[in-house]
């Protein structure tokens, strides 16, 4: 099955009446999609009761994929210091604790592991993938890049051949081709059950962060509409890989100018896809 769907669901205000409030806005979302990236675990390992509305909000065929947190990937590079965990085990451990109640539910489609760009391909690098595949267990967990090393001609196919074994669901990425903390689409499929397909949009000029600390550096970098022959090219693409993969799960991160929600609606519509077991929409007041 194909899933097409988006990063957060706070933000993309074309889903959404002015007047809906931020708690309704999950309920209201899942009467469009059926999947969802949940962004806040990235900053921080959400309370249980947050899942549990979610679960509870959303119907019973929908996914969740979950952020890992910044802190097992190497964002907070200050860690040490201000981490209010004292090991690393038991930052895991908390982590893996806040998603029981997707699990019971079963609408855990996978755990997002997305590394930035300074996470290069070294030893020291690999040896740490295999030790988070190992703490996750059976969680299904995908893996991003954001250094292109890992697919450099040298690295590239045992990158690949590392991520079969290891048992990595590959997050193939659409993004900007800027340098070495992008990567390029790499349209293979790692693990039989599932893969995970985002789309960051093609805005080259304000992907990298700019040095001057007035920039709004994040309103820019996903600022990007996807046009209908690029979403074609990837329909293509997709038909392939559903053909050794089980699930796709496909998620659109374009959202800095609120492009997101209407690329996701013609993407599903070019694929022919009807989802059924949507929530309701909510009536308008005419």
């Amino acid at each position: 099955m194909i899933y097409i769907g988006l990063t957060g669901w706070g933000d993309h205000y074309s889903l959404y009446a002015e007047q809906i409030k931020a708690k309704d806005k999950l309920a209201e979302y899942s009467s469009h999609f059926l999947v969802v990236e949940v962004d806040a675990s990235f900053y921080a390992i959400q309370p249980v009761k947050n899942a549990e509305k979610w679960v509870r909000e959303t119907p019973a065929n929908f996914q969740f994929v979950v952020k890992a947190y910044q802190g097992m990937t190497g964002h907070k590079r200050k860690e040490e210091e201000d981490s209010p965990f004292e090991t690393k085990k038991e930052m895991f451990n908390s982590f893996i604790a806040s998603l029981q109640p997707y699990q019971e539910a079963d609408k855990l489609a996978m755990v997002l592991f997305q590394f930035p760009p300074w996470f290069d391909c070294t030893k020291q690098n690999v040896t740490y993938l295999r030790y988070c595949k190992q703490m996750m267990g059976d969680i299904p967990v995908a893996l991003e890049f954001r250094n292109q090393t890992w697919f450099s001609d040298r690295f590239r196919q045992s990158t690949l051949s590392f991520m079969k074994q290891e048992g990595w669901i590959h997050s193939i990425v659409d993004e900007p081709q800027a340098g070495e903390g992008s990567i390029p689409t790499v349209p293979v499929v790692t693990n039989e059950a599932q893969t995970l397909i985002r789309f960051h949009g093609r805005n080259a000029v304000g992907w990298n962060k700019p040095t001057s600390i007035d920039t709004n550096w994040r309103d820019v970098r996903y600022l990007y509409k996807y046009n209908q022959e690029e979403l074609i090219e990837w329909k293509k693409v997709i038909q392939r890989l559903e053909k050794e993969t089980k699930d796709i799960v496909v998620l659109f991160n374009n959202n800095s100018g609120g492009d997101a929600a209407e690329n996701a609606k013609q993407f599903q519509e070019l694929l022919g896809i009807e989802y059924e077991g949507l929530a309701p929409k909510q009536l308008g007041l005419f």
